[in-house]
């Protein structure tokens, strides 16, 4: 069986008449629905996806894409199971309690507006469901990301910097990211890099080429207004040329727009930089 680690399962009910926002926890059997799930992730049997989803049932993917029919839904959890790609746990719904528009799960503390079929806050399954033969089944699936604090995006970035996985780095950045270099510091030669591939070649690989190792440390997140965060932190590195160390006092200015990095502005002490790397 399939070890199951950090996934939350969230069942919303929406019903046609437009006064009525919420359902009686007794109308729907969200703990058989819910076991049927876990069933179908642990067995990685396909069979159970008829008892979860109506025929003509449709699933929203993260990336926008659409998959609709039993046939299209099972070959898309195909893919998934043999891509390995599941590694979650469910957690078992103790009691479930709808009142004023909105559901709570109490073994997963996710909540969720009725109304309508998407995340108010976290949760990566919201569902529309419909009565099949006395059953409810899975009609409409909305699959969202968890939503992270930008500090917490910013501190996975530093993390996967430190463990030398660029490319994870680099999957944080949005297509059009404004990157600036500190003034006066020598790749500022390229400001502003835009986009990705600009900062790993204009940044990154500059400067695995120049030093022997290259460390942050000390490194501090501050949450700010407007999607900012303000990292301070310094700078432990050794040039290659010239043999020399420093430790330069430094600060990154992010801005976070839909869990992407969309630009960021370096400060450091570039006097310090420049001093270490004369030979």
């Amino acid at each position: 069986m399939r070890n199951l680690k950090n996934i939350l399962l969230l069942f919303v009910v929406s019903i046609s008449a437009p006064s009525s926002f919420y359902v009686h926890a007794q109308n729907v059997d969200v703990e058989r629905m819910h076991q049927q799930y876990i069933t179908l992730i642990d067995t990685e049997n396909l069979d159970f996806i008829d008892e979860l989803y109506t025929k003509d049932a449709s699933i929203k993917n993260t990336d926008g894409s659409m998959v609709s029919g039993l046939d299209a839904i099972k070959a898309q959890y195909g893919a998934t199971f043999n891509a390995g790609k599941y590694n979650i746990t469910l957690k078992t719904i103790d009691e479930t309690v709808l009142k004023k528009g909105f559901m709570f799960v109490s073994g997963s503390f996710v909540f969720s507006k009725i109304e309508e079929p998407k995340a108010v806050q976290s949760g990566q399954f919201v569902n529309t469901l419909k009565k099949v033969k006395g059953n409810w089944k899975i009609f409409k699936s909305y699959r969202y990301a968890i939503p992270q604090k930008n500090a917490a995006i910013v501190d996975a970035m530093y993390k996967a910097f430190s463990e030398g996985d660029i490319p994870a780095v680099l999957s944080r950045f949005d297509s059009k990211i404004v990157w600036n270099e500190a003034e006066s510091n020598k790749m500022a030669d390229g400001n502003p890099y835009i986009g990705p591939d600009a900062v790993l070649n204009g940044v990154f690989a500059r400067v695995g080429e120049d030093h022997e190792y290259f460390k942050l440390a000390d490194i501090t997140l501050h949450e700010m207004s407007n999607n900012k965060v303000l990292a301070t932190l310094r700078y432990d590195a050794k040039y290659k040329e010239s043999g020399k160390t420093y430790n330069a006092q430094a600060a990154h200015l992010w801005t976070i727009n839909d869990g992407k990095v969309i630009a960021f502005q370096q400060y450091v002490d570039t006097k310090k930089l420049a001093e270490a790397e004369k030979k």
